[in-house]
């Protein structure tokens, strides 16, 4: 069961608290804490470590060990800076940082700072602790091939599964390789060369290589906002050239309706030529209208005789006059 304090605020500090049990505190076997106990008896687990880093694989071990028993309350140990680089190598984070680290865990009910690095039994009988969990693989350390040993025969040891692929030394040698990726980011960043512990040879490799990514990353963009417009050109194109089948297609149909071989052109045309011959042709006397006293052997004289006479047209105008007046003289007399 989680603490609804741990939800809603940082784990306590043990210097800072009591112990909470109000039930007398006896010892308690594995069996009996996994049926459960009364409220006011929890059974208090204490796991201890390094957290460096602190990652996934520490959340999900510190999970295991409170969800061990129906009723528990965990206790963490956190060793300080001295003892970790005196037995184990020293540590990306301090160990205050270790510490906060830690308290904002959920599945942590209190942290015990500066840890004893090999549980004894006064420290077990100051925090009543009932049960240790940690992973069953033995801790060679300080001397011993075990540093659980003692806690496994009594009785107080409970196991917990370690998680494959996250590590904080898997952690810290990603970094070493990847070391000249990080140390230019962080240059881009603003940290000094200095601040990094770069030399001032590295520094200028660093920020020329720098330079070459941004140039790389602009002709990339380029690239692909070249490649869009190449798209949005060839899709535009495809569609003019749609439009221009389609416009096409309705031209030549409208040609055809108007200028074929049965189109419309060609029946105005024909009208037309009609009109203009029935205009041109001369017209016949309507049958058995009266005619008029001229003589019936004697046919009018066209207006302009040289138009229909095959001979010379007159060659002077004295000559069309003469001619004009003799016409005109003849049709007095016919009338």
């Amino acid at each position: 069961m989680i603490s609804p304090q741990t939800l809603t605020a940082p784990a306590p500090f043990a210097d800072e608290t009591s112990c909470q049990c109000q039930a007398p505190h006896e010892k308690l076997t594995v069996a009996q804490a996994r049926l459960g106990t009364p409220v006011d008896r929890p059974v208090r687990v204490y796991a201890d470590g390094i957290f460096d880093l602190f990652h996934s694989g520490h959340a999900r071990a510190l999970m295991q060990a409170k969800t061990l028993f129906p009723n528990s309350y965990l206790l963490v140990g956190v060793c300080s800076d001295d003892l970790t680089h005196k037995f184990k190598g020293f540590t990306v984070m301090n160990e205050t940082e270790r510490y906060e680290a830690l308290r904002h865990c959920r599945y942590v009910d209190e942290v015990i700072r500066d840890a004893p690095w090999t549980l004894t039994p006064e420290f077990l009988e100051k925090h009543k602790i009932d049960f240790v969990a940690h992973d069953d693989i033995p801790y060679s350390s300080a001397g011993s091939d075990d540093v659980y040993k003692h806690i496994k025969e009594a009785g107080m040891f409970v196991p917990t599964q370690r998680t494959e692929g996250i590590s904080t030394s898997d952690i810290i040698t990603r970094i070493v390789r990847d070391y000249d990726v990080y140390a230019r980011r962080n240059l881009q960043r603003g940290y000094t060369a200095k601040e990094l512990n770069v030399s001032f040879i590295n520094e200028k490799k660093y920020r020329f290589q720098n330079q070459v990514d941004k140039m790389k990353e602009k002709v990339k963009n380029v690239e692909e906002k070249s490649k869009e417009f190449v798209n949005k050109v060839e899709e535009k194109s495809h569609d003019l050239i749609q439009k221009w089948e389609e416009k096409s297609r309705e031209f030549i149909g409208n040609f055809l309706e108007l200028f074929g071989p049965d189109g419309a052109w060609k029946q105005m045309f024909q009208e037309r030529s009609g009109r203009m011959l029935q205009a041109f042709s001369p017209r016949q006397s309507p049958t058995g209208s009266p005619t008029r006293g001229r003589s019936p052997s004697r046919s009018p004289s066209p207006p302009f005789p040289w138009l229909f006479n095959k001979a010379s047209p007159p060659s002077s105008p004295k000559a069309a006059s003469a001619s004009l007046s003799s016409m005109s003289e003849g049709d007095e007399d016919e009338k």
